[in-house]
């Protein structure tokens, strides 16, 4: 997926940010909201689009909308830089496959570790009944 791309698609909206700050809080929006309209992108198919709305269900609204906020930082295009961030982490995420898990023999080694093991303890056994 390309950024510049996926820029272009996203819409940044800037709020007041939350938290400590003094007067700064009060006067400046320099807290990002990022929305972005993933069904209608032409920049993902179908089958991932579907991916994103199982496995993001948290984070899309009613409107069909992947939904990010930042106020991390004081100024406003930190806080975008921030917001695109988090949606690329949250792409990668939603497409990530697990490798499929190889089935492995165990060794002829471990085997015959494993037999000589069975037999001591088979024999610390017989020598209890031995004993009674």
């Amino acid at each position: 997926m390309d950024f510049l791309s996926l820029k272009k698609e996203v819409q940044f909206v800037a709020v007041r940010s939350r938290g400590p700050g003094g007067q700064n809080v009060n006067k400046v929006s320099s807290a990002a909201v990022l929305y972005w309209n993933f069904e209608s992108s032409n920049l993902i198919s179908e089958p991932q689009k579907d991916l994103i709305r199982h496995k993001l269900a948290s984070t899309v609204n009613k409107e069909g909308q992947i939904y990010t906020r930042s106020d991390e930082f004081r100024d406003l295009e930190r806080n975008k830089a921030r917001c695109l961030e988090k949606l690329l982490n949250l792409l990668s995420l939603a497409f990530y496959k697990p490798k499929k898990r190889k089935a492995t023999q165990p060794t002829r080694s471990s085997q015959l570790k494993k037999l000589e093991s069975k037999n001591r303890r088979s024999e610390t056994k017989k020598m209890r009944q031995k004993i009674r």
